[in-house]
């Protein structure tokens, strides 16, 4: 079956499937930038329903049942405080993320893989110390060679990022869409200019 089953057994108003919600953590900051952190409109009811978040804002659409009407939530605040991870995810996302979805030889951005700086053929380990993103070319460049048989340098070395600096990159991302209401919870914990 392809889709979300929920949309093919729950009858809805098309636009409303547009409508998700900001989760923001207790703190009020979303549990992540990047990807934003949205609930689809239903989960959103669902938790306000269960008295697990609050609503900050909502839409000007409503949604009925036989007995209530509740208007669309736009921004929910989570009433436990859910802790940060400190560990991040060796994925190839989080790679990208690091890296700014940047080609860490030439700095083109689009058409990314990943790279082994020291290759595995010469005993390089697959880790944050030692991959970077690479456009295609730049890795066909590479090769199995070393930076300096390739005569290619990189543009910053690779380590092991924080989970607050990934949170902090993912800041620099600004989703496709931004409701209205959601600006004021995405960025208010960025240091503003003098």
């Amino acid at each position: 079956m392809d889709g979300d089953f929920r949309s093919t057994f729950v009858r809805e108003p098309g636009c409303l499937k547009h409508h998700p919600a900001l989760v923001l953590n207790a703190d009020y900051r979303p549990l992540s930038y990047y990807p934003l952190s949205l609930w689809p409109w239903q989960e959103a009811v669902k938790a306000a329903f269960l008295d697990r978040v609050d609503i900050v804002a909502e839409y000007d659409q409503t949604v009925r049942s036989p007995s209530m009407e509740i208007r669309i939530p736009s921004v929910v605040v989570l009433r436990d405080y859910v802790k940060p991870q400190k560990r991040v995810a060796f994925t190839r996302f989080n790679l990208f993320l690091r890296d700014e979805f940047t080609c860490q030889y030439c700095g083109t951005r689009g058409d990314l893989t990943f790279d082994h700086v020291v290759p595995r053929a010469r005993g390089g380990v697959t880790s944050w110390e030692n991959v970077v993103a690479a456009c295609a070319r730049c890795n066909l460049r590479k090769g199995s060679k070393s930076l300096r048989q390739a005569g290619m340098a990189l543009r910053r070395p690779p380590r092991r990022p924080g989970a607050e600096e990934l949170r902090n990159v993912g800041r620099k991302f600004p989703p496709g869409h931004v409701h209205e209401t959601w600006i004021d919870f995405l960025y208010w914990d960025a240091e503003l200019e003098a």
